[in-house]
């Protein structure tokens, strides 16, 4: 139900009963509610964020997801997509039948020449699933057994931002509601003290200039507001204004917001407007997460062995390997989605230097990850999701030399791979051609991957909807999209 018609609905209602003398509006409310009670004034015990009636659908193998982006697009050539017989291919053009007339980026589309760059870095075997992996992922290789990879991925858009909202919302348009928000939305949390849905924004260390993030990739569009992602800041507080003002305790905030939420449920008794129940949860949730987010950010309770593991940079505020411990933290502590989207994948040139560095930000932290969730028995229960937007294109982009190139983006297909959560590890599903260009078997659009993220946490893509500008607006679009079964356990 959208807002517009909550607020009618309630409207109506409390005019009526108001005309008619019963003064049964708190009935009313509570009916039209689904019999959800207020949230500041929930009992003691309660979840500060319930699951819809009727969730989850389906026995859920996650309850918790963090989804690892890589914002600007991994070449999925140097990561992922072993081709060793592009060497023989150095400098030659990409075949017209190949590219076939595809559409092109600006950045490109006006070469004379497409001279096909194989990967720089060697790829070896790892795991008893026998997996080819790059140089750059020693400490990811090691998890293969537990990682499914997803080598046909597709998607829509050949530009960042288009992308980017398509991967978080499966539409290339704003206003659509991110991932991270339908599964607040449909599953609530665990957590009372900590918001369902988290996104952490770490720096990275390539040099070369980095795409921008919208707060889209992370909002509820239509959905109600308190199920947009709340984004803890990578340097300073990690939520601004989280300290009460000099002189004034803890106590005293206590009853201010008491105050606060009692005009604020006068003025709902008045107009029955749903945004005002969303107001006073915020601030609930805002009041519990002074004392919560202090703690959730303090890593002094971690082994040092722990420490180790996640590398160098994991006590550096702000750094990926910061976090993604703060990952793990958060969905021990029962938070529904974590969030993090790690900028400058974007490599047009200079390619080998600058996913060396982002390689260096990311890979010990996910192995370390993947690790620290199995030793503590959550990976079963979290559902760990790694990818970009689109992928690269297997010609230069620019002047290709034997020790630099540059990639340009390539939405036809890419690589993505999912572990935990139901998940079954060592599998590989589908494949490229030759060039990583094209898709020989089993494509995997993007909608399918996230109809997979909902069925894993108990979700039917299908009857989770929403009204939204007439249609039962959906996360997987309107178009038949199915979860890959073939990697689930």
């Amino acid at each position: 139900m959208s807002p517009l018609h909550e607020h009618d609905l309630l409207l109506s209602r409390r005019l009526f009963f108001g005309q008619t003398g019963l003064r049964l509006g708190g009935l009313g409310l509570t009916y039209l509610l689904g019999g959800e009670p207020a949230r500041a004034a929930a009992a003691p015990g309660a979840l500060v964020h319930p699951p819809l009636p009727g969730l989850p659908h389906l026995p859920a193998k996650a309850k918790a997801v963090i989804y690892l982006h890589m914002n600007g697009g991994p070449s999925q050539i140097d990561t992922w997509d072993y081709k060793p017989g592009l060497a023989e291919w150095f400098d030659k053009d990409l075949p017209p039948s190949v590219q076939g007339g595809q559409r092109l980026t600006g950045m490109t589309s006006r070469q004379t020449r497409f001279p096909v760059a194989p990967s720089l870095f060697s790829f070896s075997r790892h795991g008893e699933c026998g997996r080819w992996v790059s140089e750059l992922l020693p400490h990811t290789a090691k998890q293969v057994d537990d990682i499914a990879l997803i080598k046909t991925v597709h998607t829509n858009a050949i530009n960042h931002d288009p992308a980017c909202t398509f991967v978080m919302t499966g539409r290339e348009v704003p206003g659509f509601a991110s991932l991270g928000s339908w599964l607040a939305y449909g599953l609530g949390s665990e957590s009372n003290n900590l918001p369902a849905f988290v996104v952490l924004t770490p720096n990275w260390k390539s040099k070369a200039a980095a795409q921008a993030l919208f707060t889209r990739m992370w909002s509820s569009g239509f959905l109600p507001g308190r199920f947009s992602g709340v984004a803890l800041r990578a340097a300073g507080d990690p939520v601004l204004y989280l300290q009460n003002p000099d002189g004034v305790s803890a106590k005293q905030r206590r009853t201010q917001l008491d105050t606060l939420a009692a005009m604020n449920a006068h003025r709902f008794d008045q107009l029955g407007d749903p945004e005002i129940q969303n107001r006073i949860s915020q601030y609930e949730m805002a009041f519990r997460m002074q004392s919560s987010v202090p703690e959730l950010t303090d890593l002094s309770t971690e082994s040092p062995a722990t420490l180790e593991s996640y590398g160098p940079d994991v006590q550096k505020p702000g750094t990926f390997a910061a976090s993604a411990i703060l990952a793990r933290r958060m969905v021990e502590r029962g938070v529904r989605v974590v969030q993090i989207l790690h900028r400058g994948w974007d490599q047009h040139g200079n390619l080998p230097a600058d996913i060396r560095l982002q390689c260096q930000d990311t890979d010990q932290p996910i192995g370390a990850l993947l690790t620290d969730l199995k030793q503590r028995g959550l990976l079963e229960s979290t559902l760990v999701v790694w990818g970009g937007e689109f992928g690269r294109t297997v010609y230069s982009q620019g002047t290709l030399t034997k020790e630099n190139y540059g990639r340009d983006h390539h939405p036809r297909n890419f690589c993505m791979w999912m572990a935990g959560g139901g998940i079954r590890g060592g599998v590989d599903y589908g494949e490229s051609d030759d060039f990583s260009y094209n898709i020989v078997e089993k494509p995997a659009h993007l909608n399918d991957i996230n109809a997979t993220i909902l069925h894993q946490c108990g979700i039917d893509h299908e009857r989770l909807s929403y009204k939204f500008q007439g249609l039962d607006a959906r996360l997987t679009g309107v178009e038949p999209q199915r979860p890959i079964r073939e990697i689930l356990a």
